[in-house]
């Protein structure tokens, strides 16, 4: 029982944080590098259409892809370029 009560406790989020010695991104190593790969993209938000967003993630998964990266290389390819995985 004792288990069980602290657990429930763990989950309670506190009224304030102490971030005073918390660390920026680009100081701890993994997070530093997965911002350095992130260069160049910016995070948005967009509302597509049920069935647009459905069928990106249907045919992101049957190319075993992720499907933001799918859009990405949609948008890419309207524009006229070609995309990195062409390339290769």
């Amino acid at each position: 029982m004792h288990v069980k009560r602290l657990k429930q406790r763990q989950r309670i989020m506190r009224k304030e944080y102490d971030f005073s010695n918390a660390k920026r991104a680009k100081d701890v190593p993994h997070l530093s590098k997965l911002q350095a790969e992130a260069k160049g993209k910016t995070c948005i938000i967009l509302r597509l259409d049920d069935e647009v967003l459905q069928n990106f993630r249907a045919k992101a998964e049957a190319k075993g892809l992720g499907y933001q990266t799918l859009i990405n290389q949609t948008l890419t390819k309207s524009m006229g370029y070609r995309t990195i995985d062409e390339v290769r």
